[in-house]
Protein backbone atom coordinates (compact mmCIF):
# COMPACT_ATOMS: atom_id res chain seq x y z
CA UNK A 1 0.00 0.00 0.00
CA UNK A 2 2.88 2.35 0.80
CA UNK A 3 4.35 1.88 -2.67
CA UNK A 4 0.95 2.46 -4.28
CA UNK A 5 0.68 5.88 -2.66
CA UNK A 6 4.23 6.79 -3.63
CA UNK A 7 3.70 5.70 -7.22
CA UNK A 8 0.44 7.65 -7.38
CA UNK A 9 1.95 10.81 -5.87
CA UNK A 10 5.39 10.96 -7.50
CA UNK A 11 5.07 8.95 -10.69
CA UNK A 12 1.57 9.92 -11.80
CA UNK A 13 0.20 13.04 -10.09
CA UNK A 14 3.41 15.08 -9.98
CA UNK A 15 4.16 14.98 -13.75
CA UNK A 16 0.45 15.38 -14.52
CA UNK A 17 0.27 18.45 -12.26
CA UNK A 18 3.32 19.95 -13.97
CA UNK A 19 1.82 19.46 -17.45
CA UNK A 20 -1.54 20.91 -16.35
CA UNK A 21 0.27 23.90 -14.81
CA UNK A 22 2.17 24.55 -18.05
CA UNK A 23 -1.03 24.39 -20.11
CA UNK A 24 -2.81 26.65 -17.62
CA UNK A 25 -0.01 29.22 -17.92
CA UNK A 26 -0.39 29.12 -21.70
CA UNK A 27 -4.14 29.72 -21.45
CA UNK A 28 -3.63 32.61 -19.04
CA UNK A 29 -1.03 34.19 -21.35
CA UNK A 30 -3.21 33.57 -24.45
CA UNK A 31 -0.51 31.33 -25.90
CA UNK A 32 2.21 33.71 -27.12
CA UNK A 33 4.62 32.06 -29.54
CA UNK A 34 7.51 32.02 -27.08
CA UNK A 35 5.42 30.14 -24.51
CA UNK A 36 4.18 27.68 -27.14
CA UNK A 37 7.83 26.80 -27.76
CA UNK A 38 8.78 26.68 -24.07
CA UNK A 39 5.69 24.70 -23.10
CA UNK A 40 6.25 22.20 -25.91
CA UNK A 41 9.84 21.56 -24.86
CA UNK A 42 8.99 21.20 -21.17
CA UNK A 43 6.05 18.90 -21.87
CA UNK A 44 8.23 16.71 -24.08
CA UNK A 45 10.83 16.47 -21.31
CA UNK A 46 8.16 15.53 -18.78
CA UNK A 47 6.72 12.86 -21.10
CA UNK A 48 10.23 11.49 -21.72
CA UNK A 49 10.78 11.31 -17.98
CA UNK A 50 7.52 9.40 -17.53
CA UNK A 51 8.49 6.99 -20.31
CA UNK A 52 11.90 6.37 -18.73
CA UNK A 53 10.19 5.82 -15.39
CA UNK A 54 7.86 3.22 -16.94
CA UNK A 55 10.80 1.42 -18.59
CA UNK A 56 12.67 1.31 -15.27
CA UNK A 57 9.55 0.01 -13.53
CA UNK A 58 9.28 -2.86 -15.99
CA UNK A 59 12.99 -3.67 -15.98
CA UNK A 60 14.06 -3.09 -12.39
CA UNK A 61 10.68 -3.16 -10.61
CA UNK A 62 11.44 0.27 -9.15
CA UNK A 63 10.30 3.79 -9.98
CA UNK A 64 11.16 7.29 -8.84
CA UNK A 65 8.44 7.05 -6.25
CA UNK A 66 9.56 3.66 -4.89
CA UNK A 67 13.33 4.02 -5.15
CA UNK A 68 14.51 4.12 -1.52
CA UNK A 69 18.15 4.53 -2.61
CA UNK A 70 17.46 7.87 -4.32
CA UNK A 71 15.08 9.96 -2.22
CA UNK A 72 16.53 13.09 -3.83
CA UNK A 73 14.72 12.20 -7.04
CA UNK A 74 11.36 12.30 -5.27
CA UNK A 75 12.27 15.65 -3.75
CA UNK A 76 13.24 17.00 -7.17
CA UNK A 77 10.01 15.77 -8.77
CA UNK A 78 7.89 17.23 -5.98
CA UNK A 79 9.79 20.53 -6.16
CA UNK A 80 9.36 20.86 -9.92
CA UNK A 81 5.63 20.13 -9.71
CA UNK A 82 5.18 22.56 -6.82
CA UNK A 83 7.10 25.34 -8.60
CA UNK A 84 5.07 24.80 -11.78
CA UNK A 85 1.80 25.02 -9.86
CA UNK A 86 2.94 28.11 -7.94
CA UNK A 87 3.96 29.87 -11.16
CA UNK A 88 0.64 28.92 -12.75
CA UNK A 89 -1.29 30.42 -9.84
CA UNK A 90 0.81 33.61 -9.92
CA UNK A 91 0.46 34.04 -13.69
CA UNK A 92 -3.26 33.35 -13.61
CA UNK A 93 -3.78 35.84 -10.80
CA UNK A 94 -1.75 38.49 -12.59
CA UNK A 95 -3.24 38.01 -16.05
CA UNK A 96 -6.89 37.54 -15.08
CA UNK A 97 -7.27 39.87 -12.12
CA UNK A 98 -5.07 42.76 -13.31
CA UNK A 99 -7.50 43.80 -16.10
CA UNK A 100 -10.38 43.78 -13.61
CA UNK A 101 -8.41 45.90 -11.17
CA UNK A 102 -7.43 48.30 -13.95
CA UNK A 103 -11.05 48.57 -15.10
CA UNK A 104 -12.24 49.29 -11.56
CA UNK A 105 -9.52 51.91 -11.09
CA UNK A 106 -10.32 53.54 -14.43
CA UNK A 107 -14.03 53.57 -13.60
CA UNK A 108 -13.47 55.32 -10.29
CA UNK A 109 -11.06 57.77 -11.89
CA UNK A 110 -13.27 58.79 -14.83
CA UNK A 111 -16.32 59.18 -12.59
CA UNK A 112 -14.34 61.44 -10.24
CA UNK A 113 -12.97 63.55 -13.08
CA UNK A 114 -16.34 63.80 -14.83
CA UNK A 115 -18.07 64.86 -11.61
CA UNK A 116 -15.46 67.53 -10.93
CA UNK A 117 -15.62 68.96 -14.44
CA UNK A 118 -19.43 68.87 -14.53
CA UNK A 119 -19.67 70.68 -11.19
CA UNK A 120 -17.11 73.25 -12.30
CA UNK A 121 -19.05 73.99 -15.48
CA UNK A 122 -22.04 75.15 -13.40
CA UNK A 123 -20.19 76.81 -10.52
CA UNK A 124 -19.17 80.48 -10.46
CA UNK A 125 -19.14 83.44 -8.12
CA UNK A 126 -18.85 87.20 -8.72
CA UNK A 127 -15.55 87.20 -6.83
CA UNK A 128 -13.95 84.62 -9.12
CA UNK A 129 -16.14 84.05 -12.17
CA UNK A 130 -13.72 81.76 -14.03
CA UNK A 131 -11.88 79.99 -11.21
CA UNK A 132 -13.96 76.80 -11.51
CA UNK A 133 -13.76 76.89 -15.28
CA UNK A 134 -9.97 77.15 -15.14
CA UNK A 135 -9.87 74.25 -12.69
CA UNK A 136 -11.98 72.12 -15.01
CA UNK A 137 -9.85 73.09 -18.00
CA UNK A 138 -6.78 71.69 -16.22
CA UNK A 139 -8.38 68.24 -16.49
CA UNK A 140 -8.89 68.53 -20.24
CA UNK A 141 -6.80 68.18 -23.34
CA UNK A 142 -5.46 71.45 -24.72
CA UNK A 143 -7.96 71.65 -27.59
CA UNK A 144 -10.93 70.71 -25.41
CA UNK A 145 -9.88 73.15 -22.68
CA UNK A 146 -9.82 76.03 -25.14
CA UNK A 147 -13.28 75.14 -26.49
CA UNK A 148 -14.62 74.69 -22.95
CA UNK A 149 -13.37 78.11 -21.90
CA UNK A 150 -14.79 79.73 -25.01
CA UNK A 151 -18.20 78.17 -24.33
CA UNK A 152 -18.51 78.73 -20.59
CA UNK A 153 -16.41 81.77 -19.73
CA UNK A 154 -18.64 84.38 -21.45
CA UNK A 155 -21.74 82.95 -19.74
CA UNK A 156 -20.08 82.93 -16.33
CA UNK A 157 -18.85 86.49 -16.71
CA UNK A 158 -22.21 87.71 -17.94
CA UNK A 159 -24.05 86.20 -14.97
CA UNK A 160 -21.50 87.21 -12.38
CA UNK A 161 -21.60 90.73 -13.84
CA UNK A 162 -25.22 90.75 -12.70
CA UNK A 163 -24.06 89.60 -9.25
CA UNK A 164 -25.46 86.12 -9.83
CA UNK A 165 -23.64 83.16 -8.32
CA UNK A 166 -24.16 79.46 -8.97
CA UNK A 167 -23.18 76.27 -7.23
CA UNK A 168 -23.50 72.69 -8.47
CA UNK A 169 -23.12 69.37 -6.68
CA UNK A 170 -23.22 65.86 -8.06
CA UNK A 171 -26.33 63.86 -7.29
CA UNK A 172 -25.31 60.80 -9.26
CA UNK A 173 -22.66 59.82 -11.78
CA UNK A 174 -22.26 56.62 -13.72
CA UNK A 175 -20.20 55.21 -16.55
CA UNK A 176 -22.17 54.81 -19.78
CA UNK A 177 -19.31 53.13 -21.62
CA UNK A 178 -15.64 52.56 -20.97
CA UNK A 179 -12.74 51.02 -22.85
CA UNK A 180 -8.96 51.01 -22.56
CA UNK A 181 -8.66 54.50 -24.07
CA UNK A 182 -12.12 56.12 -24.02
CA UNK A 183 -15.03 56.57 -21.65
CA UNK A 184 -18.40 58.27 -21.39
CA UNK A 185 -19.88 59.31 -18.04
CA UNK A 186 -23.37 60.63 -17.31
CA UNK A 187 -23.53 63.11 -14.43
CA UNK A 188 -26.70 64.34 -12.72
CA UNK A 189 -26.21 67.65 -10.91
CA UNK A 190 -28.27 69.74 -8.55
CA UNK A 191 -27.59 73.36 -9.41
CA UNK A 192 -28.57 76.45 -7.44
CA UNK A 193 -28.49 80.06 -8.56
CA UNK A 194 -28.57 83.05 -6.26
CA UNK A 195 -29.38 86.58 -7.45
CA UNK A 196 -29.93 89.73 -5.39
CA UNK A 197 -33.60 90.21 -4.52
CA UNK A 198 -34.67 86.85 -5.95
CA UNK A 199 -35.39 83.50 -4.33
CA UNK A 200 -32.85 80.76 -4.84
CA UNK A 201 -33.41 78.95 -8.11
CA UNK A 202 -32.78 75.18 -8.02
CA UNK A 203 -32.57 72.95 -11.08
CA UNK A 204 -31.46 69.45 -11.97
CA UNK A 205 -28.89 69.26 -14.74
CA UNK A 206 -27.82 66.22 -16.75
CA UNK A 207 -24.45 66.29 -18.50
CA UNK A 208 -22.51 63.78 -20.55
CA UNK A 209 -18.74 63.91 -20.14
CA UNK A 210 -16.54 62.08 -22.63
CA UNK A 211 -12.93 61.29 -21.81
CA UNK A 212 -9.90 59.74 -23.47
CA UNK A 213 -6.72 58.28 -22.06
CA UNK A 214 -3.49 59.89 -23.18
CA UNK A 215 -0.08 58.78 -21.87
CA UNK A 216 -1.78 56.95 -19.02
CA UNK A 217 -3.86 59.96 -17.94
CA UNK A 218 -7.61 60.43 -18.38
CA UNK A 219 -8.52 63.79 -19.91
CA UNK A 220 -11.92 65.26 -20.70
CA UNK A 221 -12.73 65.70 -24.38
CA UNK A 222 -16.22 67.16 -24.21
CA UNK A 223 -19.00 68.22 -21.85
CA UNK A 224 -22.50 68.31 -23.31
CA UNK A 225 -26.06 68.37 -21.96
CA UNK A 226 -28.18 65.22 -22.05
CA UNK A 227 -31.50 66.14 -23.63
CA UNK A 228 -34.59 64.21 -22.60
CA UNK A 229 -36.72 62.81 -25.41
Amino acid sequence: MRNVWRVTAFDVLAPLAAVVALIYIGIALAWPLWWVAVCSVLCVLIVEGVIVNVVLARRDKVTVGTDDDRPGLRLAVATVATVALAVAVAVGYSEWTAPDRELNNDTREVVGIASSVAEASATFTPQSPTASIDRAASMMSAESAEKFKNDFTPVARDLTGKNISAQASTVSAGVEAIGPAAASVAVILRGTQNAPGRPTDTAVLALRVTLSKTDGRWLVDDVSPIHSR
